[in-house]
């Protein structure tokens, strides 16, 4: 007879499981693991998974996190592989159920679970499974079952898998269009796991059905499936079948099918082969770049050094250049941006003399574009050109652009732009950037909007990151130094700031050099938010100083004193601080 106590999992899971809040029943599916151990894989088998299988009846979150629970790990808790299909029934009934998003959960765990299934196991109980969803009278299971064929066909018997086949066939052909949805998003995974001969004799039908079907869901989904079965021919097998589908797929009545045409591009020429990239692909990417919708004309843009890279450079100057130039121009700002972020990949498949003649002008438009996004997207990618070109020829185009930006009415353009100062300075070197930039950089410490002050404080620390401390002693921290005696608080209250932030990144002789005088003198400064901001700064000194013999032997000669005055100030939040921060010394 059982004991109470070998009862207990099973008995609080139901009065969990049947509790009204949804907050515990979702507890206890977390838990399912845990209680599925204090069981043993028999009882776990023979109460568990029966109780599961008949209390369904719930809220979505928590049947969503029941399908995810019950995946291939759950396996090891009923006894290993040999008892794996019993997970099947549970799945099976979440795999039917309304709700799309659980649906999707229950169909990914079936699949994994199939992993490990053998194959008298996959006959006897997940065929079935698949017999039943297929054939469900509600449309819900049978788009759940369309996921379902690729995980377990080359694990059938040759006689099983020509009924896989045919009930593929009877999904792709069913009245519901979410059903027909579903099955052209998992023809492609089916048809890789075919032979070739099957895919032409079965699988292409299928496609073609799909890919002229009434409803654009359904169409645009069928583009992925193009490119599966395109990698599963030859090339010249490519021609003779899917041609016809291709262009018929590049002007397609529906923007969103050609829209996914033009974003899937790149994978659908790598997948055809060379002959029909030059013979057709080619102007049907034109066609694509030219089309009536921004939309589409993005998802283009987004292909163009993709597409390039599979073409001759002569093709690319007289075909691919002109639309290239048109989009720069584009009515559209999203599509400008979009060719912002991949026009720099032109570069390197151009060589320096086209780049200078094509691009260089083009990127000239672009860094004056009305709208931030493209500016900046233009900056951020400019290493490659740079490697083509030289600092000298795009520092000429690059640095009036980027002054404007630093510049700009607009906190937020002004804060992106900080952003990407330490990429620039990665890319285009520490001799630019000195030149250029360093004055610029400074020039942020003083702005009027706190979050940009900030940001070029964080911005300071990053470019000490990158050009190495002793760049930093040398050009950076001198001049945030002589912020700290300015008439105005708010600079002395910056270089604080500054310090603080950049203390992470220096080092004992960095700091003992200047960087210690300076914050110790503004213990008397005669504004309290200075004050406590000092003790702060103090603190976080002291922790880098720390590491040092050198550094320990500051921290008593002018740090402990520094605060040793703040502890006994009039201001009562610097009081607070000095003495967190001599705690914190005391600590360590």
């Amino acid at each position: 007879m059982e004991s109470d106590e070998q009862l207990y999992p099973i008995a609080v899971l139901i009065d969990e499981l049947k509790s009204d809040d949804v907050n515990l029943r979702l507890n206890a599916i977390h838990r399912l693991s845990t209680i599925a151990l204090a069981l043993g894989p028999e009882r776990a088998r023979d109460e568990l998974i029966p109780f599961l299988q008949d209390s369904l009846d719930d809220e979505d979150e928590v049947l969503m996190a029941l399908a995810e629970e019950l995946s291939s790990p759950f396996v090891d808790y009923l006894g290993g592989p040999p008892f794996a299909h019993l997970l099947l029934g549970p799945l099976e009934n979440l795999a039917a159920v309304e709700e799309t998003v659980v649906r999707e959960k229950a169909t990914d765990s079936i699949t994994k679970i199939a992993e490990v299934l053998s194959q008298p196991q996959v006959e006897e109980h997940y065929i079935p499974l698949l017999r039943r969803l297929s054939g469900g009278d509600w449309f819900t299971s049978r788009t759940s079952a369309t996921a379902l064929f690729s995980a377990i066909y080359e694990k059938a018997q040759p006689a099983t898998q020509d009924d896989l086949r045919k009930m593929f066939s009877q999904l792709c052909n069913d009245d519901t269009p979410m059903v027909r949805r579903a099955a052209a998003r998992d023809l492609g995974p089916f048809a890789k796991k075919l032979s070739k001969e099957l895919v032409v004799s079965d699988i292409i039908p299928l496609y073609r059905r799909l890919s002229s079907d009434d409803q654009d869901s359904v169409r645009l989904l069928t583009v992925q499936d193009l490119i599966a079965i395109a990698e599963v021919l030859e090339n010249e097998e490519t021609k003779n079948y899917l041609l016809p589908s291709i262009r018929n797929a590049v002007i397609d009545k529906s923007w969103r099918v050609r829209y996914m045409v033009a974003d899937h591009f790149v994978k659908l020429a790598a997948a055809v082969g060379e002959e029909i990239v030059r013979d057709e692909l080619v102007m049907a990417f034109v066609h694509l770049l030219k089309d009536n919708e921004a939309e589409v004309r993005t998802a283009g843009a987004g292909q163009v050094p993709g597409f390039a890279n599979l073409i001759d450079q002569d093709i690319i100057l007289a075909r691919l250049m002109p639309c290239v130039r048109d989009l720069a121009s584009d009515s559209s700002q999203h599509v400008r941006a979009a060719l912002a972020t991949q026009i720099s990949g032109l570069a390197p498949l151009l060589g320096k003399e086209p780049t200078i003649e094509h691009l260089l002008p083009l990127f000239l438009q672009l860094l004056k574009d009305d709208f931030p996004d493209v500016r900046l997207n233009i900056i951020s990618k400019l290493e490659q050109v740079n490697e083509v070109i030289g600092i000298d020829l795009l520092s000429q185009s690059l640095l009036p652009a980027i002054v404007e930006l630093a510049e700009d009415k607009q906190w937020r353009v002004r804060q992106a732009i900080i952003e990407y100062i330490p990429l620039l300075g990665n890319q285009l070197g520490v001799q630019f950037f000195d030149e250029q930039l360093s004055n610029l950089c400074m020039s942020w410490l003083g702005d009027t909007v706190f979050s940009i002050r900030e940001a070029a404080t964080v911005n300071l620390k990053k470019l000490t990151d990158v050009f190495g401390v002793e760049w930093a002693r040398q050009t950076i921290i001198p001049k945030v130094l002589q912020m700290g005696s300015h008439p105005n608080y708010l600079y002395r209250m910056t270089t604080i700031f500054a310090i603080t932030t950049m203390a992470p990144s220096l080092n004992t002789g960095a700091i003992a050099d200047n960087v210690i005088d300076t914050v110790a003198q503004m213990v008397d400064d005669p504004i309290p938010n200075i004050r406590f901001n000092v003790a702060k700064a103090f603190e976080v000194l002291a922790s880098v100083l720390n590491q040092t013999a050198q550094g320990k032997e500051l921290i008593q000669q002018r740090i402990v004193p520094g605060l040793e005055k703040l502890k006994d100030d009039t201001d009562a939040d610097v009081r607070f601080f000095a003495q967190k921060a001599l705690d914190s010394l005391q600590g360590r």
